[in-house]
């Protein structure tokens, strides 16, 4: 069975490009199927396995407390196991083949309004030197790019192209992409770069962003300078990376942007993804033409 894992583990990072966080998910979500399995049916085997001992498993994890969109990810986790085994021919059918995912509640991301951006970029005090040029570049970025945290985080001083005005981002799965940059964050870039110049010691070279003591910054520093910032000027309960991401899908889209254009600057592979973005800039639309037509005026 170790060697079954083993091989799923390798297709999953050689031949779909998986990140380490993601196999690492995985691994566990087995792990704890396979523990189940031992514990409830004394099975130590993971291919022979049939819907009713997944069931099981299913209605154990949300007796326990464990949310549905939790519950979600860790058949997702099943699913591409039992995937991988009839790619290899070890199984003739997945044991998931009728499964439905459990019903999910719909959480609704709430952008930054434009406002919100002029005061934090604009009105707020930052910290003199290195820090508060770097920490108002990459709120800028994040907002004028759409760009995810983790391509933030991994991106290189040689992906920063200034004579066309780019940025080669590695995205998810390896894909790459080139995202153009407005002029004035070219001009941040330049002053950003001049101040990491100037860092006492540059251990993680490559990397674009680096901390005071010049290694690369971590998630968990990205999510806090974005969180702490944001407080200053928006009573939100999410405050976030992804909720930048996701303002600057939403603010392009009420200004007329083309939905297929947003999708590419973002990344994604499908439009599906990109129309969860397109709730509020329908609001916007609404608003505009409930203001504006002749039909809906109030008759003096």
């Amino acid at each position: 069975m170790p060697q079954i894992r083993e091989a799923f583990t390798d297709y999953l990072s050689k031949e779909r490009n998986y990140s380490p966080h993601t196999l690492l998910a995985y691994d566990r979500d087995l792990q704890a199927f396979s523990d189940f399995l031992l514990a409830h049916f004394e099975q130590d085997d993971l291919v022979d396995v049939n819907y009713s001992q997944i069931r099981s498993w299913i209605v154990s994890l949300v007796d326990s407390g464990v949310s549905n969109n939790s519950v979600n990810r860790k058949i997702s986790s099943l699913k591409a196991f039992y995937k991988f085994l009839l790619k290899t021919r070890q199984i003739e059918t997945s044991p998931l083949l009728k499964h439905k995912a459990l019903k999910t509640p719909k959480k609704l991301q709430i952008p930054f309004s434009e406002k919100e951006l002029d005061a934090v970029l604009n009105q707020i005090q930052y910290p003199e030197g290195y820090e508060g040029i770097r920490d108002r570049l990459i709120i800028d970025l994040f907002y004028t790019t759409g760009i995810r945290r983790a391509e933030l985080i991994t991106l290189k001083t040689y992906n920063v192209d200034f004579s066309n005005q780019t940025l080669k981002v590695l995205g998810k799965r390896n894909k790459e992409r080139i995202i153009p940059i407005l002029p004035i964050i070219s001009q941040q870039l330049q002053t950003y770069i001049k101040e990491r110049a100037c860092l006492e010691q540059i251990k993680d070279s490559d990397f674009f962003f680096l901390t005071l003591k010049g290694i690369k910054m971590s998630d968990s520093l990205v999510y806090r300078l974005i969180n702490n910032y944001f407080s200053n000027v928006s009573e939100k309960v999410k405050k976030s990376p992804h909720i930048l991401r996701h303002t600057f899908a939403t603010h392009l889209l009420n200004n007329g942007a083309d939905l297929n254009s947003v999708k590419e600057l973002l990344g994604h592979s499908s439009l599906a993804s990109t129309q969860v973005y397109t709730h509020n800039s329908l609001a916007e639309l609404k608003k505009v033409y409930g203001e504006a037509h002749p039909r809906n005026q109030r008759q003096s």
